[in-house]
């Protein structure tokens, strides 16, 4: 089971996504803040991190996950509420790999996420 982090600060957003991306075989674990996603990837770095934009730190985040030893390996996706160019490459030069809009749903969640390889 591969491990996602979702790094949002909307408690809401959080626990649609978990549901939604529990069903689909993930490994869920949550972070309020770039800081306590930080710690957390530290302790054990997941295989996908999902970054919301209007997270406090966030490009901070990704570009601290990427300083990993396994941060590399981590597929990052950088959620927007609009295809905003300028913010869009932020979060590119971060080390974003990929992009989601928000808000999103069960079938967006599920074309993007339900045909990655699963690793161990």
């Amino acid at each position: 089971m591969q491990r996602l982090m979702i790094a949002d600060s909307s408690d809401i957003v959080r626990t649609v996504a978990k549901r939604i991306l529990t069903e689909l075989d993930f490994l869920v674990v949550e972070a309020t803040s770039g800081r306590e996603a930080m710690m957390r990837c530290q302790a054990e770095t997941p295989s996908i991190l999902i970054v919301d934009a209007a997270l406090d730190g966030a490009l901070d985040l990704i570009a601290g996950v990427r300083g990993l030893p396994q941060g590399k390996a981590v597929r990052i996706y950088y959620c927007v509420i609009e295809a905003d160019l300028k913010k869009m490459m932020q979060g590119k030069r971060a080390g974003a790999d990929d992009f989601l809009l928000k808000p999103f749903d069960r079938k967006i969640l599920s074309s993007v996420f339900a045909n990655l390889p699963k690793v161990a």
